[in-house]
């Protein structure tokens, strides 16, 4: 049977989020975007069309290297201003039943005490269907922001970032018991205290003593997202990731990068098929090919190229304002994102604004239906990709395009849900159950697995 493909709406708490300079165009409602009701008209839209999440990107600090500045960056609203992405989720699950909710958190500049209390909320007040894609940061300016004269080294991101899952796995999973609450009103007992314990981690980079602050949540530990592809960034993904997002302009490329966090899984001891790969596209669609084309040179009149390579210019760390149109870009190490500085060495700046002409550089599916399925399921059959992150270039309408043209055209071909799965996120994506199971590292710190542990050690 082939493979039905996942699908989330990607966006931000924002203007301008991948696609620059579409915010100018007439039908275009993202200048909305601190409307509550925004918001929620979107999720009710995602849930209509059987999305299976809202993955909400999010950055700390702002983009400052393109031409030294924040000049562009505030005409053209790239990214900024940017709001908190979780205080929207819990109005979004209101008007929602089965949608799930990945937001993007910088565990760098959050104490893990504080952001797992507040990660079980979300988990409470969603009924289990919100996921953490985890990211450790890349910006200087986000360094600088919170106080640090700069960011730490890429590779020891990632080691803080071992510790701080481990610290929260502790907390979510470690520290109740499964019966601990029992609500009982004639006895007074709401939970046992012989079933609620204390975490204490001695770490590298965390020390934290006490007990997690609220009683497990549906999933315990949110659906777990990330985004690395560097060396490191997937040794990271392969012990952790339960959903890995990653980005490729062709499908070769894309199909090694699916091959190495299947790879990296296995390497850690977890099955091939434990991590669901995604990969950001652009979607439009329209009745015709050529109303589809007619669409597409249209937005791209609003687009802002030069607003898409200042963007990228961030993510490289290098000032591309420094190039000439035909001067080939020179690799040099930086702080930033690594695997976006390897893959587009020696590429000129012209090459690069022809790339963004959408404002982004996310590779396309256009067409009408019948052509943007072929391209989507072309994607999933010859890369072994699991889903997309769709992104959004008019907003609300390149959503609800697609879901009123594609995502027909896909459940004809059986390649799309016709209805939601009950239960947890986790359980509708991989349906094993809304909790972490072993291999994966959370299940070790659960207090079962800790008192057999003890017992045999005694018993050695």
């Amino acid at each position: 049977m082939a493979k039905q493909l996942l699908l989330n709406a990607f966006n931000m708490n924002c203007v301008g989020h991948i696609n620059h300079g579409l915010w100018t165009h007439p039908r275009d409602r993202s200048v909305d975007f601190n409307r509550l009701d925004y918001w929620t008209d979107l999720a009710r839209l995602l849930e209509r069309g059987l999305f299976d999440g809202l993955f909400l990107a999010d950055i700390l600090g702002v983009y400052d290297v393109y031409q030294g500045g924040v000049e562009l960056t505030l005409r053209e609203s790239i990214q900024l201003p940017v709001n908190d992405p979780l205080l929207l989720v819990s109005a979004m699950a209101g008007v929602t039943s089965h949608l799930g909710f990945g937001v993007t958190a910088n565990l760098s500049y959050e104490a893990p005490f504080t952001f797992a209390r507040r990660m079980s909320t979300l988990d409470h007040l969603t009924g289990g269907r919100v996921g953490w894609n985890i990211v450790t940061g890349y910006l200087e300016s986000a360094a600088r922001a919170m106080g640090h004269g700069e960011q730490e080294t890429h590779d020891r991101r990632y080691d803080q970032a071992d510790e701080y899952l481990e610290v929260l796995y502790k907390l979510w999973e470690g520290s109740w018991e499964d019966d601990a609450v029992l609500a009982d009103r004639g006895r007074r007992i709401y939970a046992r205290p012989d079933k609620v314990h204390p975490i204490r981690h001695h770490g590298e980079f965390y020390r934290v003593e006490g007990y997690h602050l609220s009683q497990p949540s549906p999933q315990r530990t949110p659906l777990l997202f990330q985004a690395g592809s560097s060396a490191r960034g997937l040794k990271f993904a392969g012990n952790h990731a339960e959903c890995v997002f990653i980005g490729g302009q062709n499908k070769e490329a894309v199909r090694a990068q699916v091959d190495k966090v299947r790879a990296a899984a296995v390497a850690a001891g977890r099955p091939a098929d434990a991590i669901k790969v995604f990969m950001g596209i652009n979607a439009i669609v329209a009745p015709t090919e050529a109303e589809a084309l007619d669409k597409l040179a249209e937005y791209r009149r609003h687009a802002s190229p030069e607003a898409g390579i200042a963007h990228f210019s961030a993510s490289t760390g290098i000032d591309l304002a420094a190039f000439g149109l035909d001067e080939p870009i020179v690799e040099r190490k930086t702080n930033a994102i690594e695997s976006v500085v390897k893959g587009f060495s020696g590429w000129t700046k012209r090459r690069l604004l022809e790339q963004h002409a959408l404002g982004g550089r996310y590779p396309q599916a256009v067409g009408s239906p019948s052509q943007v399925a072929d391209q989507l399921l072309a994607w999933i059959d010859e890369t072994g990709l699991d889903g997309f992150n769709l992104t959004r270039t008019v907003t609300p309408e390149s959503y609800i395009d697609f879901i009123d043209l594609v995502i027909p055209e896909l459940q004809q071909r059986g390649r799309y849900k016709t209805a939601y799965a009950d239960g947890a996120l986790r359980h509708k994506l991989f349906g094993q159950g809304p909790r972490l199971a072993a291999p994966h590292p959370a299940a070790h710190w659960r207090q079962a697995n800790l008192q057999t542990e003890e017992k045999e050690s005694r018993h050695a």
